[in-house]
């Protein structure tokens, strides 16, 4: 029986939150250093106490329309905030400041790279500015909910997608692209467990013979990459069930539930508040001037699709290197300052990719604190380029050493650990000679045709001289030998 998935396209469209990484809040002066005791983050005027006025946080606007640039976006330069009027506990005020129809940044497009190749622009719809809310806790076995308002006024931008995304791995390639790029411009950590980036899925389903979008759903509640793909995985069967039965799909808000990988109903679309949004009486309008804009791009810094180009088109490497080299910024100005030193940029990236990805893991996953610097692991690839040391020597013994930041170079670890190899032939014939003298037999066998043995002779070689013989010396003169 045909599989009923087979008939149906998931559409997908992302509200992605970034916390914006100011030093104050976007309407006063309160911190945003985050993990403080609960509630003493706050003042008079992040609890909308009356008689006070909320004033715009002028890095605020600097790091939406940077974020509006790298994506793309056209910049709205006359500026108005609404009211979102709802009532929610952690909701000091009763509204939230947000912008409506006037949002920082319109339209735009993130580019993403899939697994197998594909390249797409996902259209976006647009970037806004607004404010955070408080955070609700509920300890366990406690029937009160505990509310922290240090999070409310902490400056987010909402970026939001088209329904232009239509599997589970475009979603999530789209959001690492996003965090990507907010680390990148410096504008959010982008630490999802800390909720500094947050991420809201409106999945539909239609029938691939169909051009009718079906009705949304949208859930919330998803901490990371991997379950915004279970989200979107779970839903869409959900839903195709659903309709295949022959049963309506409700409009309505559901809940991720990490630990069973299901989602569950919180509300229904009719169920929704009229936000009655009306503009903001408290603020004026914001004039983004040419000027202004002009400083905003001059300040902007490398963006990762710049960097991807870079390694692509002048260091000539495959696309799936330039993409694990440019997941962070820092990785890519270590590697991008690496290729500097040396001109074997793919040798350079192997390292990155291996040797270096291992210990950035048991480090932590930070290249600010890899002991080894640019110069450094330049010497040890030219140790391997010039048959000085293997590679595996090198990998498995030069670069522990190193690790420990002894001080000492690449050259004067491999001389203390006798791992220098021999490429003088006049050295290395004897050795070779005494191989084939050993295994007369061999010898006959691969001048017969059994040319698989040179491995076999090689092993033997390297056996003999400790494992110090250039194998590229030494395969010469092995095969020079056996062809007389």
């Amino acid at each position: 029986m045909d599989d009923p998935k087979e008939k149906y396209q998931v559409v997908i469209g992302l509200e992605v939150h970034a916390q914006l990484a100011t030093k104050s809040k976007i309407f006063a002066a309160d911190s945003t250093k985050y993990g403080q005791e609960p509630n003493t983050q706050i003042s008079v005027i992040t609890l909308g106490h009356p008689g006070t006025l909320p004033k715009i946080n002028e890095r605020v606007i600097e790091y939406a329309v940077k974020m509006g640039l790298a994506c793309n976006s056209e910049i709205t330069r006359y500026n108005i905030f609404d009211r979102k009027n709802y009532f929610y506990p952690d909701l000091p005020k009763g509204y939230q400041i947000t912008q409506d129809k006037s949002p920082v940044c319109v339209g735009g497009f993130v580019p993403i790279l899939l697994k197998d190749g594909t390249k797409r622009n996902v259209q976006l719809n647009r970037i806004h500015m607004e404010e955070d809310a408080g955070k609700s806790i509920h300890l366990a076995e406690e029937e009160d909910t505990l509310v922290d308002f240090n999070r409310a006024g902490t400056p987010l931008i909402e970026i939001v997608s088209e329904p232009d995304l239509f599997t589970a791995e475009e979603a999530t390639v789209f959001l690492a692209e996003i965090k990507k790029l907010v680390m990148y411009l410096g504008i959010c950590d982008g630490n999802m467990e800390e909720g500094s980036l947050r991420c809201d899925a409106n999945i539909s389903v239609m029938r691939k013979d169909s051009t009718q979008l079906g009705k949304k759903v949208e859930v919330k509640n998803m901490n990371s990459f991997r379950n915004v793909a279970r989200a979107i995985d779970h839903e869409f069967e959900r839903q195709v069930d659903l309709l295949e039965r022959g049963e309506e799909i409700i409009s309505e808000t559901r809940t991720f539930d990490a630990a069973k990988g299901t989602t569950a109903s919180m509300r229904t679309k009719e169920d929704l508040n009229d936000y009655r949004y009306f503009p903001e009486p408290d603020l004026s309008p914001i004039l983004i001037s040419d000027e202004w804009l002009e400083a905003i791009q001059d300040s902007m810094p490398v963006l990762p699709r710049e960097m991807h180009q870079k390694f692509v088109e002048e260091f000539g490497l495959p696309d799936y290197d330039a993409y694990f080299l440019t997941e962070n910024k820092e990785m890519a100005l270590y590697f991008d300052e690496l290729c500097r030193k040396t001109k074997n940029y793919k040798a350079a990236s192997n390292w990155m990719m291996g040797p270096v990805k291992s210990s950035l893991n048991e480090l932590g996953g930070q290249i600010s604190g890899f002991p080894i610097d640019e110069v450094t692991l330049a010497a040890l690839i030219e140790l391997v380029d010039d048959g000085k040391v293997s590679f595996s020597a090198a990998s498995q013994n030069v670069y522990p050493e190193l690790l420990k930041n002894t001080g000492e170079s690449p050259l004067e670890i491999a001389q203390r650990l006798n791992l220098i190899q021999e490429s003088d032939e006049s050295s290395l014939i004897p050795i070779v000679e005494s191989v084939l003298a050993e295994h007369p037999d061999k010898v006959k066998a691969y001048q017969s045709g059994k040319k698989g043995l040179l491995g076999m002779f090689m092993g033997q070689v390297m056996r003999k001289s400790n494992g110090k013989a250039d194998p590229t010396v030494a395969t010469k003169i092995l095969t020079e030998l056996l062809a007389k």
